[in-house]
């Protein structure tokens, strides 16, 4: 007998015969336009405000083997020029293409460093948002923390990752500041000690605020803001030495010695006119954001006494005693119960305190 024969099978096979052709003319068609478009224009898109790499440098990646404007698109090496804007340490992404009207198109996207890092033996580099080291550059300095002291990570120059357990929680520490818009503000630089544990320098204030580690740094933080809400409005900023978030669920401090207060309310910085009006005007930032924080836990608290207030209210109100009954009760406790002369003078020493 014969085999039923399978037209499903034949049908798709003609149709993916008639696809390959289909790609085959357009791509024909693709590199004889190419023979006869020449280059009439190259754009060169660089997003973003960091300037690591400038304009004229991508302009002389491409141009290096001659002008590209004039040139038939076919003589052009897209993806050669692509590699070698790449190969900058300073670009995370590029992409090169042309259209068929002659216009080349260069996209990039330059890496976005979240920490600066100058090691114990003096090497400075960034640790981008990928948590990949880049160089520094002559051209540009990313406004960024900035960390320093027993860090022993080393840099080869070019882009490599993090290898040791403490440089990576430097920038898991980085990357969380970064991402909180008060502490971006706030602090400006992470000191490592002799014993590995992360000092974090602050704008506002003279203590050292010892972290530890990245461990719970969202807890450590909160910690710290809800210490700046209750404890430094009352006691001033510059009444302890140390703040120490090591510890789980709790704010461990250092104060200072009175003299030691006296001398830094007195000390006055003085610093050029631009650098001056720039971290005024970053310290005005900063305590109007924790000036906030600390007004929206006032009103919390105090919603809380109202509630507490009204409840109590009304319990009172939903019991109800007749005048008589009241009366007869209250004369029956004077009758009954001595006055004491010590009560009396307790209550009204009281009372003087309170009208104090």
């Amino acid at each position: 007998m014969l085999k039923k024969i399978n037209w499903r099978a034949i049908f798709k096979g003609f149709a993916w015969l008639v696809c390959l052709a289909g790609v085959v003319v357009l791509m024909s068609f693709i590199n004889v336009k190419k023979q006869s478009t020449k280059c009439i224009d190259v754009q060169i898109l660089i997003p973003g405000a960091d300037n690591f790499i400038e304009r004229e440098e991508i302009e002389a990646i491409i141009n290096k083997d001659g002008k590209l404007l004039g040139r038939s698109l076919e003589k052009i090496n897209i993806h050669s020029i692509e590699r070698d804007i790449k190969d900058n340490p300073y670009i995370g992404f590029a992409k090169v293409y042309a259209d068929m009207d002659g216009v080349i198109y260069v996209k990039i996207k330059q890496r976005q460093p979240v920490l600066r890092v100058i090691n114990a033996g003096g090497q400075d580099y960034y640790i981008d948002k990928e948590g990949l080291k880049m160089p520094v550059s002559a051209n540009f300095t990313a406004n960024v923390l900035v960390a320093n002291g027993n860090i022993l990570e080393g840099f080869s120059g070019k882009i490599d990752t993090l290898f040791t357990p403490l440089a990576k929680d430097l920038y898991k520490t980085a990357l969380y500041i970064k991402s909180d818009t008060l502490w971006d503000a706030q602090i400006e630089q992470i000191y490592v000690d002799d014993k590995n544990d992360f000092e974090l320098v602050p704008r506002i204030g003279n203590q050292r605020i010892i972290l530890g580690n990245a461990d719970h740094i969202d807890t450590k933080l909160n910690n710290l803001m809800a210490f700046y809400k209750q404890a430094m409005p009352k006691v001033g900023w510059n009444t302890y030495k140390t703040i120490n978030l090591k510890y789980t669920n709790q704010v461990v401090c250092e104060r200072r010695d009175s003299v030691s207060i006296k001398k830094l309310e007195q000390v006055k910085v003085v610093e050029p006119n631009n650098s001056q009006d720039r971290q005024q005007a970053i310290d005005s930032v900063v305590k109007e954001s924790i000036a906030q924080e600390i007004k929206k836990a006032t009103a919390e608290v105090h919603e809380q006494k109202i509630g507490a207030s009204a409840e109590k209210n009304n319990s009172k109100a939903g019991t109800t005693v007749t005048k008589s009954t009241k009366e007869d009760t209250n004369k029956q406790q004077k009758a009954n119960t001595p006055v004491k002369k010590e009560s009396v003078k307790n209550v009204s020493s009281a009372t003087d305190k309170k009208n104090r």
